[in-house]
């Protein structure tokens, strides 16, 4: 019997609807189908205003700071921003920017990225791998990058597409596993 997993699932998406956050939900779903999954969402839409006027973690506001510690404490991340110009959005940076940089330490984190076309699929071999090496992440085997032509009124639409988000999941699975918590001293 498996453990049940702690899954955060951060979409960098400033927009509603969007790609990026159906992206999201359809990897949780099939990580959901082949293990037991607890899920904390964090869609920056939702944040934006409270996330850019913090600084520090220290400042974050309640809300805000429960989100910080539910990625810092996460099993899982699963992780996805829009491409704009050539990188993440500049809020997901900030929020990742408020993360102790020693929270993450060998926690898998299954990356996606959507953009306008193609050219912009190395985004997460050139982004989004430094940004989660930098915390020392286990940034799993194989990432899902999708355009605006895999999706048909915000639902995915793309057989290609649903095939590769199939792969990456069951690529990660072998490698997801509740993280060691250790006590703390009183």
């Amino acid at each position: 019997m498996s453990q049940t997993l702690k899954v955060v699932a951060v979409s960098g998406s400033l927009s509603h609807p969007s790609r990026s956050a159906v992206l999201v939900d359809t990897l949780l779903e099939r990580l959901a189908a082949e293990r037991s999954v607890e899920v904390h969402r964090v869609t920056l839409v939702d944040i934006a205003a409270q996330l850019g006027s913090v600084l520090s973690a220290k400042q974050a506001p309640l809300a805000l700071a429960s989100h910080l510690r539910a990625i810092e404490s996460a099993d899982v991340l699963v992780v996805a921003s829009p491409v704009y110009r050539a990188s993440y959005t500049g809020l997901f940076k900030h929020l990742f920017d408020l993360i102790d940089h020693e929270a993450l330490i060998d926690v898998p984190v299954l990356l996606a990225a959507t953009g306008g076309s193609e050219r912009h699929a190395l985004v997460i071999d050139h982004q989004l791998r430094p940004l989660f090496s930098f915390f020392q992440a286990q940034t799993l085997p194989v990432g899902v990058y999708a355009t605006d032509a895999d999706f048909t009124d915000y639902r995915i639409s793309s057989p290609a597409l649903l095939e590769r988000i199939a792969l990456a999941t069951q690529r990660a699975l072998p490698l997801l596993k509740p993280r060691q918590r250790v006590a703390q001293p009183a």
